[in-house]
């Protein structure tokens, strides 16, 4: 997973769809007990686990860093981290018994109802409200997750590059992006845009466009049900056409089977790609690549998706994994509290330059450019993610897996047969007849 934070980035987590297999592991176990804030540090005491997929943080000593500043608040609580590679596929297994750790990230495998099987509550809806996104793990009024941190979409890109293409300000149109990418090819020769298609996850990140589009927070609750998410005119149908129209007008990679993540950020970065579509999160990764390759970190910028509503471009921030206390954990006082100070007293959202969880907290500088320039931020509701995830597996599409916008690009590069519209219909009739056999 290298230094990717995994923002299926809420993107990041509706990504894998599907049920724990046996779910019941230890299921007669779980007491409902909720993992309340504790009021004393001193009393709190014990040894968690936490685990997690930032495995590069785990192995350079960095999380261990930041137990140690825990512990000068917390010092009777021993912290150990297990850094997972494949953390969708172990986890998903290891939760058919007990045996997962005291914090971990909520796996998108584990079907929202069923939250309260596998986690501890962590306060009601009213309790929790400080914090973002808190929607997204909510079950009866009771809330199971607190976000590590959330993000904006955008394309990060090479200011330099562009300004040398003569675009020096944002494209507030899909046509005028389009005819951004092409200045930058003719009189640059950088590949104007980068799709990471080998390596696949990146093509998700389209997905965090929703919302941002047409400026609605509910852009994602209004999936649940026939609603034939890529009709004329809708948000998916926009970003999808973009992404579609990029490739076909040969704006992008020669060849996308053979890309490769690790070595784009140093393209981008020395000015041989001109922009890539990611989360916010990535503009660090990018600034330090640049760094790496003695170019200037300040060449990487970070653009919004190119539409706008009454004169302002919007972005919609979305939820990276959820953090949660194990059901089964025998000290969840302790596990609360690794929670509560990670999210709010650690400045890990900070540093790794994404946005808070915590409601109070400012952008981060990394945003400065949307911030700066009337940005409208605005929470992407999770509301009826349980709704919109059934109806996405049942109908085998995977808003926010990478095949189908593998097979758009496939289209639009003339490997697959068929246009655009009939892609379209074909994920609007899988979309609609799969709504009428899932229960809402």
């Amino acid at each position: 997973m290298g230094k990717k934070p995994m923002a299926l980035t809420g993107a990041l987590l509706t990504a894998a769809m599907l049920t724990v297999a046996g779910c019941g592991g230890g299921g007669g176990a779980v007491t409902g007990e909720t993992a309340a804030a504790p009021s004393d540090p001193k009393e709190v005491s014990g040894e968690i686990e936490v685990l997690t997929q930032r495995t590069d943080l785990v192995k350079n000593g960095v999380l261990k860093k930041y137990a140690a500043e825990f512990n000068k608040i917390y010092p009777r609580v021993k912290v150990t981290f297990d850094g997972i590679t494949d953390y969708e596929g172990e986890v998903k297994i290891r939760m058919n018994a007990k045996a997962y750790g005291d914090v971990l990230l909520i796996p998108g495998a584990v079907a929202k109802n069923d939250y309260p099987k596998f986690f501890a509550p962590l306060g009601t809806s009213a309790e929790m409200a400080k914090y973002r996104f808190s929607d997204k793990t909510e079950v009866d009024g009771r809330v199971y997750g607190i976000a590590q941190f959330g993000t904006a979409n955008g394309f990060v890109y090479n200011k330099a590059l562009w300004r040398k293409a003569g675009v020096t300000s944002w494209p507030k149109t899909p046509r005028e992006f389009l005819a951004g990418l092409k200045a930058v090819k003719e009189k640059t020769g950088a590949v104007p845009y980068y799709t990471n298609f080998k390596d696949g996850w990146p093509l998700t990140q389209w997905t965090g466009n929703l919302g941002g589009v047409g400026c609605d927070a509910q852009a994602s609750n209004a999936l649940a049900g026939a609603a034939s998410p890529w009709k004329a005119g809708s948000e998916l149908n926009t970003v999808d056409t973009l992404l579609h129209d990029i490739v076909a007008q040969g704006l992008s990679e020669k060849d996308p089977t053979t890309t490769n993540w690790e070595v784009s950020k140093a393209l981008l970065a020395e000015g041989k790609i001109g922009s890539m579509m990611l989360g916010s999160w990535a503009i660090t990764q990018m600034r330090g690549a640049a760094k790496d390759a003695g170019a200037d970190p300040a060449d990487i910028g970070f653009m919004p998706f190119p539409s706008q509503k009454n004169g302002k471009f919007c972005a919609a921030l979305v939820s990276d994994y959820q953090q949660a206390v194990s059901a089964h954990s025998e000290n969840k006082p302790a596990a609360r509290a690794w929670i509560d100070w990670f999210t709010e007293k650690s400045g890990f959202a900070e540093k790794e330059g994404v946005v808070s969880a915590l409601k109070s907290s400012p952008m981060p500088a990394t945003l400065k450019e949307f911030v700066d320039n009337d940005v409208t931020f605005f929470d992407r509701s999770e509301a009826r993610t349980a709704a919109v995830n059934d109806i996405d597996e049942a109908a085998e599409i995977g808003l926010n897996k990478q095949d189908y916008r593998q097979k758009l690009v496939d289209t639009a590069r003339g490997v697959e047969k068929g246009g655009l519209e009939d892609f379209f219909a074909g994920l609007n009739k899988r979309w609609d007849e799969a709504a009428k056999t899932v229960g809402d």
